[in-house]
């Protein structure tokens, strides 16, 4: 019997830590080559942690938040031949065993079949297949954790399809779909329980940038309204002309292009600020960040090179990386390298936003609701569909006049479409 000690390996390129955001296994656990052990996160991308051997953990070398250095230590196992480390005797025997007190808990889970309520504990595997034996731990990514997590969803009644028993975002849609995992009535008694959320992972870098943000960026907010009757016919138009396999057209690519063409003439709206550096990089690609809601929080998908695809391309584009986003697939480069960025809530952004621009860009591009309002057109009232776009600026770089012509020209040729493609 030996040790093998697995270290977080290098996980990206110049990356030298990264934030350990789930453990899968806990001290006692038997675990297979390859099944996955840990998720780290860097940036706003999630590595798993694979176990290179057959062991049983012994020692787990970090909690849940903490900031790892690459090559640290992680996690201990117990393996048959002489592993790769030597066993340090009793601390590495008695610190498991004090941590064993608290894994049970969940093993004993599936003991309350028996209680009154049987038939809803019965249901499920009818439609979802066999629960997993007490003790066996499901696997899953940790983009599925987090959809489980927040559906009330027991992983360990959803059976998994993928390699190893892996559970994928599809069997959780079959769950769903198969009428499993209902939410169950509430009752009108007070709750008075208070639920302590550690803020780590993907959700602490947020909350890092955004108070990087407005901490460092004095910025200005211009906000106009927008005629889109004609582009919303355009659109229409264009969409039931469009071959099967064509993204759906919204209204982002028509903006991507009318804001590459703008920029055109405003270069340094299209800049980065390094103010700890005093400079400002000013590129000549156009790479839009889209803001994208996602279970596990707010991310930013990039769509390079703006100025060099067309309508159709930006689309597929957007459709492409927001899916990746969704399923937590997303890469590393993916969602960075961005030089200005669009946020938009969809039918449910208000009439007026005031977005955070996203550091260190200069600025940021606020798409809000859409709607049919009057409009006197010199004669008489008439209704058109309007939509208010609420822009940033960081005012050290980019002077009130230049903001609003910006807008004004991006809103010049949305009002007049026909003008994205001169």
């Amino acid at each position: 019997m030996g040790v093998h000690v697995i270290k977080l390996p290098d996980v990206g390129e110049g990356v030298a830590e990264a934030e350990l955001v789930e453990w899968m296994v806990g001290p006692g656990d038997n675990v297979m080559e390859d099944q996955v052990l840990a998720a780290v996160m860097t940036d706003k991308a999630t590595v798993e942690i694979p176990s290179p051997v057959i062991g049983k953990v012994t020692w787990l070398g970090a909690k849940i938040g903490e900031v790892v250095a690459v090559g640290s230590p992680i996690i201990k196992l117990d393996v048959d031949g002489a592993g790769n480390a030597k066993d340090d005797g009793a601390a590495l025997v008695k610190e498991p065993k004090a941590e064993k007190k608290p894994a049970p808990a969940p093993k004993a889970e599936p003991k309350p079949e028996p209680t009154p309520r049987p038939a809803a504990k019965a249901a499920a595997p009818a439609t979802t297949g066999a629960p997993r034996k007490e003790g066996d731990k499901p696997i899953a990514s940790p983009a599925v954790r987090k959809r489980a997590s927040d559906a009330g969803v027991d992983l360990r009644r959803v059976t998994g399809t993928g390699p190893a028993g892996r559970i994928t975002h599809e069997d959780l849609d079959g769950y769903f779909e198969n009428g499993s995992g209902a939410a169950a009535g509430r009752g009108r008694a007070a709750d008075t329980s208070v639920k302590e959320i550690q803020i780590i992972g993907l959700r602490r870098k947020i909350a890092e940038k955004m108070a990087i943000s407005r901490s460092r960026i004095p910025d200005i907010v211009y906000v106009d309204e927008v005629d889109v009757t004609s582009l919303e016919d355009l659109r229409a138009k264009l969409n039931t002309e469009r071959i099967p396999d064509q993204a759906k057209l919204t209204i982002l690519p028509f903006l991507m292009r009318a804001m590459a063409k703008a920029i055109a003439d405003q270069p340094q709206i299209n800049s980065l600020f390094d103010d700890e550096a005093g400079i400002v990089r000013q590129y000549g690609g156009v790479h839009i960040g889209v803001a994208a809601q996602t279970d596990g929080g707010l991310v930013v998908p990039v769509v390079r090179h703006v100025e060099a695809r067309g309508l159709w391309d930006c689309a597929a584009e957007v459709a492409r990386l927001a899916d990746a986003a969704k399923k937590g697939t997303a890469t590393r480069d993916e969602l960075s390298g961005s030089t200005i960025t669009i946020t938009s809530l969809g039918a449910l952004g208000g009439i007026v936003t005031t977005p955070v621009i996203n550091h260190p860009e200069v600025a940021i591009v606020g798409v809000n609701k859409m709607q049919v309002r009057p409009h006197w057109d010199g004669a008489s009232f008439v209704p058109r569909r309007m939509m208010n776009l609420s822009c940033a600026f960081d005012h050290r770089i980019v002077d009130g006049w230049n903001a609003a012509v910006f807008v004004q020209r991006v809103k010049t040729l949305l009002e007049n479409p026909a003008m994205i493609f001169i």
